[in-house]
Parts: structure tokens; sequence; C-alpha cells
């Protein structure tokens, strides 16, 4: 005789994700009990904790490795559909840009670090080059930040002129500029020494200072300024 399935309805309610996280409160909850609250709902065949059970499992039971997944990654899941998709993917970059700190505009700049930390809470599930750019006024202080090119697992293709021209658009006096390597290897390229030079010369004519080249990954950073090479 076949086991019956029961919802997750049927639970006591202490066992229900949502009746336990409002008793014991959110640290209370299994990871998969968390991704049931997203999921909401199962099938016929799962419930929404099996699913979330599932969503796991091509984490390889890691958060961190299911931040690095796509929305179409997960709707490969029977009874995950796009707006469960969808759900999942938005919570896990809530997560991703909490653990990056506060937001870095308007923001000071002093030194490497406080760069370097938040561009690796923002692009550390990248599993692609990511180039990006810090706007700053004649204070030093952040005006916004902007991801200006996405390219592939060894390169991304970034343009100055398109650098340039945001540059001008926010009246910064000065840039920083940071891209991935999703390798984790931190030594800069013949073609990150190229660039970082092209654009330092180019923005030297508009009278705007490139401050540092940051490269960021999971063994930490370099800096080019740091370094002495800018």
């Amino acid at each position: 005789m076949q086991e019956k399935k029961y919802s997750i309805k049927d639970w006591a309610d202490d066992d229900k994700p949502r009746e336990k996280l409002r008793s014991k409160g959110a640290n209370s909850l299994s990871d998969a009990e968390l991704l049931a609250i997203l999921i909401r709902d199962g099938n016929a065949q799962k419930n929404a904790l099996d699913l979330g059970r599932e969503v796991l499992r091509l984490g390889n039971g890691s958060l961190s490795e299911l931040g690095k997944l796509t929305v179409n990654d997960f709707m490969t899941i029977k009874g995950i559909g796009e707006a469960k998709a969808v759900a999942i993917a938005a919570a896990l970059e809530i997560g991703r840009r909490r653990e990056g700190g506060p937001s870095i505009e308007k923001t000071m700049i002093r030194d490497s670090r406080r760069v370097a930390d938040f561009f690796r809470g923002l692009l550390k599930d990248m599993s692609q080059e990511v180039f990006a750019v810090l706007f700053l006024n004649q204070s030093n202080k952040v005006i916004r930040h902007e991801i200006v090119s996405v390219g592939g697992i060894t390169s991304t293709v970034v343009d100055v002129r398109v650098i340039l021209k945001k540059a001008l658009k926010e009246e910064a006096v000065s840039l920083i500029v940071c891209h991935n390597h999703p390798s984790g290897n931190l030594k800069p390229s013949k073609a990150d020494d190229l660039m970082t030079h092209k654009l330092k010369e180019s923005a030297s004519l508009l009278d705007i200072k490139v401050l540092d080249h940051i490269i960021v990954s999971e063994e930490g950073y370099y800096s080019f300024a740091d370094e002495g090479r800018i």
C-alpha cells in the first residue's frame, strides 16, 4: 500500500516552516525550510519542503554555491516555475548585498580595502568576469557605482569611451575601477595592465583621475594603487 503524502498544511504547527519562524525565529529554520517559505507551495508529488531540499541539492547543500545558479537552473526542478525561481534568486541577491555591507554610495574612500570588500560581496557569486566603476566627487565620496561590462569566464570587454562618458555625466572628478577573477587568481593579466594604462591616459585628457584598479576574487584582492602600479 502506498504511503499517503501529507502536505505541510497537515503538519503540526511547530513543524510548519512559517509558523516555526514566527514562534521560534528565523535562525531556528534549516536552509531547506527557509527555501520552502519562498517556494510557498508544492505540487501533487512534493510539498514545498521537498522542493526546498531539491533546490538546496542543486548547490550541493551550500547556499554559497546556490547563489551562483541562475533562474533557469532552478527551473530545471519539476515544481519550480518561473515565479518560484525568481523569488529564490531575489532572496539570494538580497543576502549577497547584505553581506557586501552598507551601500558604498556617499562613502568617502580612504583606502582600497573598503572598495574591495564592497565588490567582493557584490561579485562573489559571479561565474563571469564583471567590470565595475566607482564615480567619485572632489571630496573622494562615491557618487554612484555601476557595472559597465559582463563578459565570459576569463575576460570581459571594456570600452573606455563608455566609462568616460558616464564619468562626465556624473560630473565625477575621479574613478576607481574594479573587476573580478572567477578563477581566484589575483595576478593582473597583460590585458588588465593595458586597459588600466589606456583608461588612465584617456581620463587625464578630461582632467579625471583614475585612483585605483582593484581585482577581487574569493582569495582576496589586488590593488594597483597599493602596489604602486597606477
